[in-house]
């Protein structure tokens, strides 16, 4: 028997998982079963069987964690078990890669994008923003009694981090340098929402499912989200919304969101004969098919760009979802083990910009904080 350690608690994603790895299992004449763990533990009982000698045969980890057990020296290139990337977009193959080997492959991505109230937006007359400054005009107009116009997360956990990298990268800023005007200016457009009264004063301790609340309970018109929202915004046949590539400051640049999800990857064991099937199974569950199925059961986006664009026909409702995937980047691509001190050092700047100080202290106290580790 083979085992596949993740993160499936949900009880939709662990049957979809059990169908996968079952049709799996028969193609390849073996069982695979799952072994499901909150998100939050998958890296410490990962490291707990590694220390015990008794790793699983597969882990899917987030691909920003991904990183800190390669770096270990825990996982096995897939590309020595066969796995090829030729159907893969670059930014993906380094959303599962670290110092350029490739030890994750994704059978999904997701991104972030905005969504809006067609109905708001219609009644008040206002169109879908694509720069900064429609966004910020927009959601001022759109900002009437207890309705905001925006809702985004802005916590200090890594659902804010993660909203916040399509601002700081579509404004040319960069991780290893958190202190640059590029970086200030993105989270002083932050601040100029709250200032205005567009944003929540809440958006300092919302999730992204908080977000996604207010949104559907008519407390915001817009909101930035990702596609594990669309289930839960199907259940209301009364909300009509829409989706469009998140705004960026000026007309004509890019919009660059980050790369979302997991990557099944194949733990060093010292036994070649089960790596080698554990490579198989990788393969399988990320071939073009199981992709497809996946994805449409799941919201998200194909890895594969045949089994992606056979998405966009099924679900054209989410194109703007597939351009941004298209340009998006992984968080880990310029920094691999040394993000999660980055992303706790931004963490702290919002929390501290967003509730008084200036962005350019907050920003420049963190990095500090991301270089010396305190």
């Amino acid at each position: 028997m083979y085992t596949v350690l993740n993160s499936s608690t949900d009880e939709t994603y662990h049957r979809w998982d059990a169908e996968a790895m079952a049709r799996c299992g028969k193609r390849l004449g073996v069982t695979v079963e799952q072994q499901s763990v909150p998100a939050s533990q998958v890296m410490t009982k990962a490291l707990r069987m590694a220390s015990s000698k008794s790793l699983p045969d597969v882990v899917q980890f987030d691909a920003s964690e991904m990183p800190v057990f390669a770096e270990a020296g825990g996982l096995v290139d897939l590309r020595t078990l066969g796995l090829s990337t030729e159907h893969v977009p670059d930014g993906i193959v380094d959303f599962g890669s670290y110092r350029g080997t490739y030890y994750g492959a994704a059978r999904s991505v997701n991104t972030l994008a905005l969504f809006y109230n067609k109905t708001v937006l219609a009644e008040a007359g206002v169109r879908t923003p694509a720069t900064w400054d429609e966004l910020r005009e927009a959601a001022r107009e759109l900002t009437r009694g207890k309705r905001y116009g925006l809702a985004l997360s802005a916590g200090g956990a890594e659902d804010g981090v993660f909203q916040f990298t399509p601002f700081m990268w579509s404004n040319g800023g960069d991780e290893r340098e958190l202190d640059s005007p590029e970086v200030v200016e993105a989270l002083d457009f932050w601040k100029a929402l709250l200032k205005d009264g567009s944003l929540s004063r809440s958006t300092v301790n919302w999730t992204q499912a908080d977000v996604n609340d207010q949104f559907m309970a008519g407390n915001a018109a817009m909101m930035i989200n990702g596609p594990w929202q669309v289930e839960t915004l199907n259940s209301d046949p009364g909300l009509d919304w829409g989706i469009a590539e998140i705004p960026v400051p000026e007309a004509g640049a890019d919009s660059v969101a980050p790369l979302g999800g997991a990557v099944l990857t194949v733990p060093r064991t010292g036994d070649d004969g089960r790596q080698h099937t554990a490579g198989r199974i990788v393969a399988c569950l990320t071939s073009e098919k199981e992709q497809l199925t996946y994805a449409l059961n799941s919201w998200m986006v194909p890895a594969d760009e045949r089994a992606a664009a056979e998405w966009r026909s099924q679900v054209p409702e989410l194109d703007a979802l597939a351009d941004q995937v298209a340009a998006a980047r992984s968080r880990t691509a310029q920094l691999g083990a040394g993000w999660p001190a980055v992303s706790l050092a931004l963490q702290s700047a919002f929390q501290s910009a967003l509730t008084g100080q200036s962005s350019e202290a907050a920003l420049k106290r963190a990095q500090q904080r991301a270089t010396s580790g305190n």
